[in-house]
């Protein structure tokens, strides 16, 4: 953790230092800026919905790494290395220590298809490089209500801000697509089955129509609810013609996903 660079695992004192020092690229210091100020700032006289968000910016809980690409390979690999890292400490780290990931702003204007094309591509990419094995008690399938995504034998919450929201503020990042991976464990006694996580989901969801001027979206639920489904939470629609109906992840129990090197002689 905190070694030289952008495309590592940073604690929030790290990367504000880098910053300071301008070690970091401008795009990097824009899209943590813009973070920061959406968590701890307010839209129209409101606060950000998520308080545990708000708490966890504030309070310094959580990492931080950067990526180069949503497409390159040795991009990819390196966000790889850094979850694989952040799953390692994320436990030790804080309560609510989640991963804030950034990723360089496109060259060109994407529309909302590409950007649900782009994570989409990147939770593959992960998924087909993992180095674990999918976890034996979360379904393949992603209909199923208690699939999650799932990554170095994790089950997490990936939620994401992207720029062509026009309405849910709060899902919107100027720059490009930015992605908050939330194991599940950080959820635990705040579940929606327990009664400090239903007075937290009333909370947010009061807070989210304050700070977007509209309902909660209508694919927002809760994991392991029967007709709820955790994948178009991660990104939500605004157009639905340019969301996918089905999701385009394919999950394999099959392990290792990808060749092994074979061994030098």
């Amino acid at each position: 953790m905190n070694e030289p660079g952008h495309q590592v695992l940073m604690e929030q004192d790290v990367l504000r230092r880098r910053l300071d020092d301008g070690t970091l690229p401008e795009w990097a210091e824009q899209h943590y800026e813009t973070f920061r100020e959406t968590m701890l700032g307010d839209h129209d006289g409101a606060p950000f919905p998520c308080y545990f968000g708000i708490d966890s910016e504030r309070n310094g809980d959580a990492l931080y790494t950067f990526v180069d690409s949503m497409t390159d390979k040795d991009a990819l690999l390196a966000l790889r290395d850094t979850l694989l890292e952040y799953i390692d400490v994320y436990r030790e780290y804080s309560e609510q220590c989640s991963l804030v990931t950034f990723f360089k702003p496109p060259a060109e204007e994407l529309t909302e298809a590409d950007y649900h094309e782009h994570l989409w591509h990147i939770l593959q990419f992960l998924h087909v490089n993992d180095p674990e094995p999918w976890p034996e008690g979360i379904p393949t399938d992603p209909d199923d209500p208690k699939w999650e995504f799932s990554f170095g034998g994790e089950p997490m919450f990936p939620t994401t801000r992207a720029p062509f929201y026009d309405e849910r503020m709060s899902r919107y990042c100027p720059w490009g697509l930015e992605i908050t991976f939330q194991p599940r464990a950080l959820f635990d006694g705040i579940t929606a089955d327990t009664e400090a996580g239903q007075k937290a989901r009333n909370v947010i969801q009061n807070r989210i129509e304050e700070y977007d001027g509209v309902c909660p979206h209508a694919d927002l639920g809760d994991w392991g609810v029967e007709g709820d489904r955790e994948w178009p939470q991660y990104m939500f629609s605004s157009d639905e013609s340019q969301a996918p109906d089905e999701c385009p992840i394919r999950i394999s129990r099959e392990h290792p996903k990808v060749p092994v090197a074979p061994a030098d002689d």
